[in-house]
């Protein structure tokens, strides 16, 4: 299996990326052995269905690019040194985690990844997927003076190892600015805002390794990451797609999409 796949747009390409590291369910059949079956079985900390939920992306121009495995094998969204997102003291899990947000285990009989597994899988499946986002990135900036890479997420509403309070609607991060150009967030923010959803940009979330490590906006390199409520979309405690709860998102993040398409 491929590490990432990547869905081309289905009309004339445009200088827009939408990366979603985190839907992926997929773990090697060699690690299988090592996991917790329980937690294997729920898969918790999946952005679920965001690939369902994002398909309108192709018709608009915009390249996706999904990742095929599971986080916990290697989390595409995390320093490959392993420095911490945030040190505000909410649990931060590893590039290869041990735990899930929750604080357990995800693999049995105490077994934790050596340096040597974690290279490898640094190796394997996190270098190739960012390898290729820089390459998509470059090929871009040959013919346009901006790139757009939106990087999509989604968590549930309350996750008390993360923040004492429920998550809002929407969390637009630029890394305090630094990654994105403060006109296109303010025009991603603003479209937002126009709903009844609750908007917020920056806290508790500022983007991740991925809207760090390749936002750059003085080289034209705009980097957003959008964190979301998966009850925004999905029902039964977060874990069915629900259509018509999508439809609603789904119709405001292609407005979003569109106000910025209409700047590049």
């Amino acid at each position: 299996m491929n590490v990432f796949k990547v869905i081309s747009p289905t009309k004339k390409e445009i200088p827009f990326i939408l990366s979603i590291p985190h839907s992926g369910t997929s773990i090697p059949n060699e690690k299988l052995a090592f996991f917790n079956k329980k937690q294997l079985k729920l898969k918790e900390d999946t952005d679920w269905f965001l690939d369902k939920l994002y398909d309108f992306a192709p018709e608009m121009g915009i390249t996706t690019v999904l990742a095929n495995y599971h986080r916990w094998v290697v989390d595409l969204n995390r320093d490959p040194d392993n420095e911490p997102l945030y040190n505000d003291g909410r649990i931060i899990t590893s590039i290869c985690p041990n735990t899930n947000f929750n604080g357990q285990n995800i693999y049995k009989d105490n077994y934790q990844p050596d340096q040597k597994e974690i290279s490898s899988r640094i190796e394997s499946y996190f270098s190739p997927y960012h390898i290729f986002l820089s390459s998509l990135i470059n090929k871009f900036l040959k013919n346009h003076s901006k790139v757009i890479l939106w990087d999509g997420h989604s968590i549930k509403r309350f996750v008390p190892s993360i923040n004492p309070t429920k998550f809002p609607d929407l969390i637009i991060g630029n890394n305090d600015h630094q990654s994105c150009q403060k006109e296109l967030t303010k025009i991603a923010f603003d479209n937002l805002k126009k709903s009844d959803y609750q908007v917020q940009m920056n806290h508790p979330f500022k983007g991740g390794y991925i809207t760090r490590f390749h936002g750059n906006p003085s080289k034209g390199i705009n980097s957003i990451q959008l964190e979301m409520s998966k009850d925004l979309y999905m029902s039964e405690r977060e874990t069915i797609y629900d259509q018509n709860k999508a439809n609603k998102i789904q119709k405001l993040l292609k407005s979003t999409f569109q106000e910025l398409i209409d700047q590049l």
